[in-house]
C-alpha cells in the first residue's frame, strides 16, 4: 500500500528469508564464515544458534545460496522432530533419492552409497537441520551423532550443520560425545545500535528507497523498544511505513515510533 509514496520498489522490512534482505553486520558475516569454513574444509559438524527472531533462517537461505552451484549436494531438514527411523527417511528424500528401504540398516547403506557416489563424482554431502532444538527424541540427537561415522581415513563423507535457537546448545551440551565433535560453533545476537541504523537503510535502499526516512531520534526508540531484535524491527518499521504513509508524513520520527509502541501495548 505504501510503496509509491515512499518511493519503494517493493516492501523493505517483510519478515521472509529473502537472502537479498541479509544485512551482514560483523557477526552475520563471522557466522557465514565459520559456516563456510566448515563445509569447504570437512569438519564434520557445525552449530549456528541464535536468539528468537535474530535472523537465523535468513542467514542460513544466504549461506545455501552462496553453496548453489558449487560442488555440493545438499539435503534440508526443516521440520526435524522425527522418531530416529522417520529422521534418516527424512534426510534420504531430502537428498531426491527415492528408493525403498524401512530398516535402520538398509536406510544406512542407502545413505552410505549416496554419500560414496557424491565423493566419486566430486561433491560434497551436505545435511543442513533447521529449528533444530525442536528434536524431542533424544535417540534422534544420537543418531544425528552417528552420521559423523560415516567417514574415510582422510575425509568426512558429510559435513552437518545444526541451526536452532539457543535451546540447542543446551540439548547438544547434554550429550558429551556429540558436544565434542561440534567443530564449529556461533551463536547469533541481537544488533547493536549503530548496527541497527545502518539494517534500516540497507533495508531501504534494497527495497529501492534512496534516503533514510527515519530521524535519528526514532532509530534509538526503534533500537530500546526492540532491544535490536531484527524481526522486532522489521514489524515496527513496516507499521511506521503504513502510518507515515496513510497521516502523509515526510519522515518518520520519534513521536511516531512512540505512538505505535504505546498502541503495541
Amino acid at each position: 500500500m505504501y510503496n509509491k509514496y515512499w518511493g519503494l520498489k517493493e516492501p523493505p522490512f517483510e519478515n521472509v528469508p529473502d537472502p537479498r534482505f541479509l544485512y551482514h553486520s560483523t557477526q552475520h558475516d563471522e557466522a557465514l564464515m565459520r559456516m563456510t569454513y566448515a563445509v569447504k574444509n570437512r569438519k564434520g559438524a557445525a552449530m549456528l544458534t541464535g536468539e528468537i527472531g535474530c535472523g537465523k533462517t535468513l542467514l542460513s537461505r544466504s549461506f545455501m545460496q552462496q553453496l548453489a552451484g558449487g560442488p555440493y549436494e545438499i539435503g534440508v531438514v526443516a521440520n526435524p522432530n522425527f522418531p530416529p527411523l522417520d529422521f534418516l527417511k527424512e534426510v534420504i528424500y531430502q537428498f531426491g533419492i527415492r528408493r525403498n528401504a524401512e530398516s535402520k540398516s538398509d536406510l544406512l547403506h542407502v545413505l552410505n552409497e549416496s554419500m560414496l557416489d557424491n565423493m566419486r563424482n566430486g561433491k560434497d554431502t551436505i545435511i543442513i537441520v533447521d529449528e533444530a532444538q525442536v528434536i524431542n527424541h533424544q535417540d534422534t540427537y544420537e543418531e544425528l551423532r552417528l552420521l559423523l561415522n560415516f567417514q574415510m581415513n582422510e575425509r568426512f563423507l558429510l559435513t552437518l550443520i545444526l541451526i536452532g535457537q539457543p535451546d540447542l546448545r543446551d540439548r547438544i551440551t547434554a550429550i558429551p560425545q556429540f558436544e565434542q565433535r561440534i567443530a564449529i560453533k556461533y551463536h547469533l545476537g541481537p544488533l547493536k545500535l549503530n548496527d541497527v541504523a545502518k539494517y534500516l537503510m540497507f533495508r531501504l535502499k534494497t527495497a529501492g528507497m534512496q534516503k533514510n526516512v527515519f530521524t535519528k531520534e526514532a532509530i534509538i526508540k526503534i533500537y530500546e523498544y526492540t532491544q535490536g531484535v531484527p524481526r522486532r524491527i522489521n514489524n515496527i518499521c513496516d507499521l511506521a511505513l503504513l502510518v507515515g504513509f496513510s497521516s502523509k508524513a515526510n519522515i518518520i520520527d520519534s513521536k511516531l515510533i512512540q505512538k505505535l509502541i504505546e498502541d503495541r501495548g
